[in-house]
This record gives C-alpha cells, sequence and structure tokens, in this order.
C-alpha cells in the first residue's frame, strides 16, 4: 500500500458536498475541513498504512468512522444546561495539547507523570473536550464539571474479561464506550480490585478503549506485560502512554518495563 492508493480510497469514502479535502503531498497528509466552519482535521497516511498492513480494510473504515464523527462534532452546536449526564472525564498522555486550534484552553487536570485529566461533552456516537469558554458562557465553574465528570464515570459499567498468562493473572475492561481508560479514576474500582490482587498490582492505560489491570505474580510477568503494553499501544485508535502503573497505597507510579519476545 502506498500514500497515493491510500490517499485515493480515502478520498473516494470521504467526499461530502460540505467538505474540502486537500492533499500535502510533501507530508503524505489530508486535510479535511468544513467549508463553512473552515474547521476541520489532518489524517497522516503513514501510520494508517502500517495499520492496514495488519488490519487491512478494517483500519481504513476505523478511521474513516472517526473522521466522520469528528467531523459532526465540530459543527454541532454544544451546551451544557440539561446534559450533566453526558459528561465525562478522558485520559491523555501529557503530550496532547491544552488548547484548541482555536486558541481555547481546555479544562484538565494533572493526573501521574505519564497522563493528563480532560473533560468531555458525550455526543452520543463521539464527544467534545470542553474548554473554558463554553463552561464561561453558560455560567458553570470548571470545579463543577469536574465534579459531575467524576461522578458519572464512577457509575459506569466495570465488567472485566481475565486470562492468565505463564502464571500472572490479567484483567481487561474493553467495553469500546470511549471512557474505558476514564475507569482508571474510580478510586472504588482500584481498591476492589486491589483485593483481589494476590501479587504486584499494576494498572495500564495504553490507549482511551482499554483499561488492564495485572497481578504480576512472577519474574515473566513485567516482561509479559511489556509486550502487551506494546501491543495494545501501537493498535489503540487514541494512544495514551506506554508505560503501566504500579498501585500501592492509593498511588499511581509510572514504571518502564522492558518488552521483550513474546511469551
Amino acid at each position: 500500500m502506498t500514500s497515493i492508493k491510500m490517499k485515493n480510497i480515502l478520498l473516494g469514502r470521504l467526499q461530502r458536498e460540505n467538505w474540502k479535502i486537500e492533499y500535502d503531498h510533501k507530508n503524505e497528509q489530508l486535510r479535511i475541513e468544513d467549508r463553512e466552519t473552515k474547521k476541520g482535521m489532518t489524517v497522516a497516511l503513514a501510520p494508517l498504512i502500517s495499520k492496514w498492513e495488519e488490519r487491512k480494510d478494517k483500519a481504513i473504515d476505523e478511521v474513516v468512522y472517526y473522521i466522520e464523527e469528528a467531523m459532526s462534532a465540530m459543527v454541532e452546536k454544544k451546551e451544557l444546561a440539561g446534559k450533566e449526564k453526558q459528561i465525562f472525564p478522558v485520559i491523555r498522555s501529557t503530550s496532547f495539547p491544552t488548547e484548541t486550534k482555536e486558541g481555547k484552553k481546555l479544562i484538565f487536570d494533572d493526573h501521574t507523570a505519564e497522563t493528563r485529566i480532560y473533560y468531555a461533552l458525550d455526543l452520543g456516537t463521539s464527544y467534545q473536550l470542553i474548554d473554558s469558554s463554553l463552561v464561561k458562557k453558560e455560567g458553570w465553574s470548571e470545579e463543577q464539571i469536574k465534579e459531575i465528570a467524576r461522578f458519572n464515570v464512577r457509575s459506569l459499567p466495570a465488567n472485566y474479561k481475565k486470562d492468565e498468562v505463564a502464571g500472572n493473572i490479567f484483567y481487561f475492561i474493553n467495553t469500546n464506550d470511549g471512557y474505558d481508560a476514564s475507569r482508571i479514576l474510580n478510586d472504588s474500582l482500584l481498591e476492589k480490585m486491589a483485593s483481589m490482587i494476590e501479587g504486584t498490582m499494576t494498572v495500564a492505560t495504553p490507549h482511551q478503549d482499554v483499561l488492564i489491570f495485572g497481578d504480576i505474580r512472577n519474574e515473566n510477568g513485567f516482561a509479559i506485560l511489556g509486550q502487551m503494553m506494546m501491543h495494545f499501544f501501537t493498535e489503540g485508535r487514541v494512544p495514551i502512554t506506554v508505560l503501566p502503573f504500579l498501585y500501592e497505597n492509593k498511588q499511581l507510579e509510572p514504571i518502564f518495563v522492558l518488552a521483550q519476545n513474546k511469551q
């Protein structure tokens, strides 16, 4: 798959009367903009081609869906009043921007050395990060937003799948509701998992759509966890961090684990 072929496939899938699409040949990127609002997004083709090599058309379907939802969210009128149950925290890496492209300050909190907490208004099949101007316009406070979001994330189901690898136990929360990683903010969930752990407890957010708890019981456990983190980080649509966290005394501490050969 070449960049030109990928560009042509996306152009065929993304033609809309109200969208303007331009191809940056030098940087191998597509720029999609709404003709009326001039808002849009840039898609780098190289990472998509890498995903296509592994997942074929499924990778293209996912990026097209993501573009459609993101473009729709950009032009939809945002209001907070009456939507308290639709406000949630989202986890992002510390390299994630703290302002929109229009210069609006996003509401966020520091979380760990690797992660930050942002706040989002759920729009059904997508969500919009909340900025300070929206909060001010509606007469809310940032603390109200944060308190509501924290309450809502605690109400989300936390069903997990359990897997054992070389004597180590891993628990995966993967509902694909956009807030799997956000469940790391549910202190009662962390304590519940801690009560089940017999070895060393790890917690991981490699991308937004998964939360992984590890019960590391032998010397192979961290090597397995490292391999797992690399796999999930590269597969995720919204990668967060390749580093897992140790959970001790109700605190999260990022740790470096070396990904060795698959066990």
